[in-house]
């Protein structure tokens, strides 16, 4: 009878020999079988995203005096096909202004790729976060409303992204 000797370099054969095989693949565990894509899934509002928002907000060219960029994207939930001329809002505590304040919004639209890019004032922290606001509230699909914080006051630039889902 032979002996077989148990150590790391036969472990890792054998257990080379198993993915090769296919032996995990075929689903006997599961661990190997590709994930399968159900679609995107939509983006869920976030918590103290509609703080001061003001339905129908003008699009603008640029708020105030601008020097910080806010940008994403927009995409329909499923596929996750780019959505043009999609209006998102946005507005912030900035150097010019208070998020309350009609000054401090503005609404941009989705160009061809659903790409947005809005010029603002810089974003400056309130409540201790630097934080922008940005909603999707035209209709076609469900009102989203996002909040994402920056991680220092000195970034002059945030990014948001929509998943939109059909209203």
């Amino acid at each position: 009878m032979s002996r077989v000797e148990i150590n790391r370099r036969s472990l890792l054969a054998a257990g080379g020999s198993v993915l090769a095989t296919g032996v995990l693949a075929s689903g006997v565990s599961g661990l190997l079988v590709p994930a399968r894509a159900a679609g995107l899934a939509p983006t869920e509002t976030m918590s103290g995203g509609a703080n001061n928002y003001r339905k129908g907000a003008a699009v603008v060219e640029r708020i105030g005096k601008g020097g910080f960029w806010m940008s994403g994207t927009v995409r329909r939930a499923g596929d996750g096909a780019p959505l043009a001329g999609q209006r998102i809002q946005i507005w912030a505590h900035t150097v010019e202004g208070q998020e309350h304040e009609p000054q401090s919004h503005g609404a941009t639209l989705t160009d061809k790729e659903g790409k947005f890019r809005l010029e603002m004032p810089q974003i400056i922290p309130i409540f201790g976060q630097p934080h922008g606001h940005l909603a999707y509230d035209s209709g076609e699909f469900k009102t989203v409303f996002l909040r994402p914080v920056m991680r220092s006051a000195k970034e002059t630039s945030l990014e948001a992204h929509f998943v939109l889902q059909p209203a």
